[in-house]
């Protein structure tokens, strides 16, 4: 097949706009030999099952899904009743980027939590969310959803997350984590998945795989005990279970060989605090978010954003406040990152003279 664009043309748009890791690649032709069982049914699958258990604890079990939005679904519709509300951040990605689905698919009510920095805390949620348990005209609280790294690049340190699993537990809720991007938190931190998910006392996770460099494979994990009664049924339900489930299984086993996940996240967490540390000496330039995983968040005259997206793709966060958004990717480089802060800096230069 012709090539049908130039591999040199990089941006800061997305980590969704990479592409796949080679050892990635390679695992899907190797498990492309010959024939296995559909529908889960074969050796990948019981592998990354085995795998799953080694990284989060007895207990878990591994659920691979096609995308983010499909795992957080089919999490959630999991571990819920139809008349279940879901209380997560008003910055969090199943409100504002998930089209409605967790809404319109599941069936759920999102309770919305103002936010500092994309975090919610006890307090927070106290105050937005009123106590009226038992309440029949009032849609009951079931899970709290947090995202790990959230929206604005911010991760959750293991003691806030043990609080906010506390607090849920006390409620008779349960904690998910939608963790989209959380081999980045768990590199940002230093630690492993497990300390960020099964020993804070979340119940359910789900574990991105796209933005750390799969192909259309993300992962829900139970994280023991019956929290999730009938998943099987609802991934299937939900339209996210693959026929051919070896090649998402194969995948996440090469990311998860050799510790790859917090490899390929570190590096991406490190570009990004390179970005804000070059950009961030460039006048006209303001960051307005910690970097503490992947993204970098700042404000600038818009002309000069609006102009540098003609040559290099990324978007707009907030565009009435002229804040934008530079995600970091496993395969950019500190020749691309210092590239683009140049260009930064020259734009700036260019726009203060007009």
């Amino acid at each position: 097949m012709t090539r049908l664009h130039d591999p040199a043309h990089r941006g800061f748009a997305s980590d969704n706009y990479a592409g796949v890791l080679p050892e990635v690649l390679e695992a899907i032709a190797e498990a492309n030999l010959g024939h296995q069982g559909a529908y889960g049914a074969d050796t990948y699958t019981a592998a990354l099952g085995e795998r799953v258990v080694e990284l989060f604890g007895a207990g878990a079990r591994a659920f691979p899904v096609f995308n983010g939005t499909g795992a957080n679904v089919v999490a959630l519709s999991a571990v819920s009743d139809r008349w279940s509300a879901v209380v997560c951040a008003d910055t969090g990605h199943i409100h504002v980027d998930e089209g409605g689905a967790p809404e319109k698919l599941a069936g759920l009510k999102l309770l919305l939590v103002p936010t500092a920095e994309g975090k919610v805390t006890p307090e927070a949620i106290s105050a937005a969310v009123p106590d009226r348990a038992g309440d029949v005209h009032w849609a009951q609280p079931r899970v709290l959803s947090v995202a790990q790294s959230t929206e604005l690049g911010t991760v959750y340190t293991p003691d806030e997350l043990r609080a906010l699993a506390a607090y849920a537990h006390e409620r008779g809720w349960l904690l998910h984590i939608d963790g989209s991007r959380l081999a980045n938190a768990a590199a940002s931190l230093g630690v492993s998945l497990r300390a960020i998910t099964t020993d804070v006392g979340a119940d359910i996770v789900s574990v991105g795989g796209t933005k750390s460099g799969l192909l259309g494979a993300e992962l829900v994990v139970v994280l023991g005990g019956d929290a999730a009664p009938g998943i099987e049924y609802v991934r299937k339900l939900s339209m996210q279970l693959a026929s051919k489930q070896r090649f998402l299984a194969a995948q996440f086993l090469a990311l998860f060989d050799d510790d790859r996940y917090l490899r390929v996240a570190g590096h991406a967490n490190a570009m990004a605090r390179l970005l804000a540390e070059l950009v961030g000496a460039v006048d006209g330039v303001t960051l307005t978010q910690p970097v503490q995983s992947n993204a970098v968040f700042a404000e600038l005259p818009h002309a000069a954003s609006e102009a540098l997206m003609e040559r290099v793709p990324f978007y707009f966060w907030d565009e009435a406040r002229g804040e934008v958004r530079w995600m970091c990717a496993w395969d950019t480089t500190e020749d691309d990152v210092r590239a683009f802060a140049a260009l930064v800096a020259e734009e700036l230069t260019r726009t203060a003279g007009i």
